[in-house]
């Protein structure tokens, strides 16, 4: 029995080290989260269960992010002017975009 709980314990450890780095990569937010400020007011969000449209009204080009309700961020997209990016909506937990902030996509590409 202890030579077969020697085969078993790197395993064990394995699969506890993998879900403990699963669950830290869910809790952790998006770098964007550390540099948003809130989005100019030409910058409008338009959320459903499914998508979250987000709209650049302003005359330059804007980088965004979308907060959401548990803390989660969205990953940095550059929008054009008079141009839309789509997030993640609302689903079925009821996850709602809390704020449309800027970001800087360097800080957040891997």
């Amino acid at each position: 029995m202890t030579n077969r709980m020697k085969r078993i314990s790197p395993a064990l450890t394995l699969a506890a080290t993998v879900a403990a780095g699963l669950m830290t990569l869910a809790a952790a937010p998006s770098a964007a989260a550390a540099t948003g400020a809130p989005a100019p007011a030409c910058v409008e969000s338009f959320q459903s269960w499914r998508y979250t449209d987000v709209h650049n009204g302003c005359s330059e080009t804007v980088s965004v992010t979308v907060e959401y309700t548990n803390g989660q961020w969205a990953p940095c997209v550059t929008i054009q002017p008079d141009g839309w990016a789509t997030f993640a909506g609302y689903g079925t937990n009821s996850n709602y975009v809390t704020a449309v902030k800027t970001c800087d996509p360097a800080a957040t590409a891997s």
